[in-house]
C-alpha cells in the first residue's frame, strides 16, 4: 500500500513566507508587515525564537504561550502567534498543537490564495500522518474544490477511500485513472494496482483483469504467478489449452514440480509433439525433479518412450509434409510447422504454418496464430510475434494467453 510522509514543518512554515525556524528572527518578518506587535509580545516572540535556534522547542512553545496571554492582542499578533507556535509545534513533533495552531492561521483570513493551498496541504498530510481520517479528507477536499491540482493529494484520497473501505468508489477511481495513463502512454502506479486488485476481488474477471494490468507493467514472479492460477478459472476458459498454459509456464519459469513436468510431458505426447516432450523430459531431470526417488524407473521409460517417438516423428514428418500439401485445408500444415518449432527448426517450422493458415479452413484459427506467435518469440522474431499475437481474439483463452505471451516478450523473465 502507499504510505505518505506527513507535510514538515518547514513546508508549513514556507506557507505563510517565513523561514525556517533555525534561522527565522520574528522581528524581521514583522518589520516588513504592514502591522506591528507591541514590545511585550515582540519580546516574547524573541525569547521563543532564540529557544527555537537551540531546539529547545517545548521551552519555545512556553514563551509563545506567554505572548499568548497578554491582554489586548490584535488580530495580526494572533495570527504571527499561531503561525510560529505552528513551526515550533511541527519541529517538537506536537502535532496536535501545530494542527490547531495552523488552523487558527487559516481561519485569521491572511493567507493569499497559493498559501491557503499549501496549508491545506499541510494540515491534511499532518491529519493523515495522524490516523485522523476524516480530517484529512476535510483539508485534502478544501485543497483539490479551491483549485489544487497536485496528483499526490487526488491519490491520498483515493487512499483514505480505501481504508474507509469504500471500494466501489475507489475501483471507480481508479479504473477511470488508469484508463487515463494507458492512453496518455504513462505507467500507472504498481500501488494503485495493488489497491484495485484488492477491491475486486470479489468479482473474478475484474480481478483477473487487475492482475493482468499488474503483471503487464510490474513482471514480478508473484503477479505472475497470481495470473497463471486465475486463467483456468475464467469464464468459458477452454481445457484445450492447458499444455499452452504450461508452455508459458515453462517461459516464465514456474515449471516447477515434478507434477508439472510429468503432466507437461505426457500432453505434449498425447498431442504428437513428442520433441517437446523431450525437451520438458530433459529439463525436468536437469533441475532434478526427474530420475529421483521411488517414481525413477517411471521417468526413465518416459524419456525412453519420448526419445523414441521423436525420432520416429523426424523420419515421418517428410511424407507427412507432402500429405498436409495435398490437403484442402491448412490444419495439418499448421500441425506439422509447429512439430517442426518444437523440434528447433524454426524457420522452416514458421513457413509451413503461415502456408497453412493462409490455406484457412482450420478447426482453431486462433490456437494456429497463438503457436505461430510463440514460435515467433522462441526464434528471436519478438516484433513480428506480437504483432500476429495481437490479432487472436479467441474468447476460450486464446486471446488472453495471446496478451500474457505478450507481455512475456516484452519483458522476459527466467525461465
Amino acid at each position: 500500500m502507499i504510505k505518505f510522509r506527513y507535510a514538515r514543518f518547514g513546508v508549513l512554515v514556507a506557507a505563510l513566507g517565513l523561514t525556517a525556524v533555525g534561522n527565522m528572527t520574528p522581528v524581521s518578518v514583522f518589520a516588513q508587515a504592514t502591522e506591528t506587535v507591541k514590545a511585550s509580545i515582540g519580546a516574547l516572540l524573541h525569547e521563543a525564537s532564540d529557544l527555537a535556534k537551540a531546539k529547545k522547542f517545548k521551552d519555545a512553545l512556553a514563551k509563545l504561550h506567554d505572548a499568548d496571554n497578554v491582554a489586548g492582542k490584535t488580530a495580526y499578533e494572533s495570527y504571527v502567534i499561531e503561525s510560529t507556535r505552528g513551526s515550533y509545534a511541527m519541529a517538537a513533533g506536537d502535532k496536535d498543537t501545530a494542527v490547531k495552531a495552523y488552523e487558527a492561521v487559516v481561519s485569521s483570513g491572511r493567507l493569499g490564495g497559493a498559501q491557503k493551498l499549501a496549508m491545506y496541504e499541510a494540515l491534511g498530510d499532518t491529519y493523515y500522518s495522524m490516523n485522523n481520517l476524516p480530517k484529512a479528507s476535510t483539508w485534502f477536499n478544501r485543497y483539490l474544490s479551491e483549485g489544487g491540482e497536485d496528483p499526490k493529494i487526488k491519490q491520498m484520497m483515493m487512499q483514505i477511500s480505501f481504508q474507509n473501505g469504500d471500494c466501489a468508489k475507489v475501483s471507480k477511481d481508479l479504473s477511470a485513472n488508469v484508463k487515463a495513463q494507458e492512453k496518455a502512454g504513462q505507467t500507472p502506479a504498481e500501488s494503485d494496482l495493488d489497491m484495485l486488485a484488492i477491491c475486486v476481488k470479489n468479482d473474478k474477471s475484474a480481478y483477473l483483469l487487475a492482475i493482468e494490468k499488474l503483471t503487464t507493467y510490474y513482471p514480478k514472479k508473484e503477479n505472475w504467478k497470481n495470473l497463471m492460477s486465475l486463467l483456468p478459472n475464467k469464464k468459458g476458459y477452454s481445457e484445450r489449452l492447458l499444455l499452452d498454459s504450461y508452455r508459458l509456464k515453462q517461459e516464465i519459469g514456474q515449471l516447477t514440480t515434478l507434477d508439472d513436468y510429468m503432466e507437461m510431458s505426457q500432453l505434449a505426447l498425447q498431442v504428437g509433439l513428442p520433441a517437446e516432450a523431450q525437451k520438458i523430459i530433459d529439463q525436468g531431470y536437469k533441475v532434478g525433479v526427474f530420475g529421483v526417488g521411488p517414481e525413477a524407473a517411471r521417468h526413465k521409460r518416459l524419456k525412453d518412450l519420448a526419445a523414441k517417438n521423436a525420432a520416429a516423428d523426424l523420419k515421418a514428418l517428410p511424407q507427412t509434409e507432402a500429405d498436409a500439401n495435398s490437403a484442402k485445408e491448412g490444419t495439418g500444415l499448421v500441425n506439422l510447422g509447429f512439430a517442426y518449432i518444437t523440434a528447433g527448426q524454426y524457420q522452416k517450422g514458421i513457413d509451413l504454418m503461415q502456408q497453412g493458415i493462409t490455406k484457412g479452413d482450420l478447426n482453431h484459427p486462433d490456437d494456429a496464430k497463438l503457436h505461430l506467435g510463440i514460435g515467433l518469440i522462441w526464434a528471436g522474431k519478438k516484433a513480428d510475434a506480437v504483432k500476429l499475437l495481437r490479432t487472436v481474439q479467441g474468447a476460450d483463452g486464446t486471446a488472453d494467453l495471446a496478451r500474457y505471451w505478450i507481455i512475456q516478450a516484452n519483458h522476459p523473465v527466467g525461465k
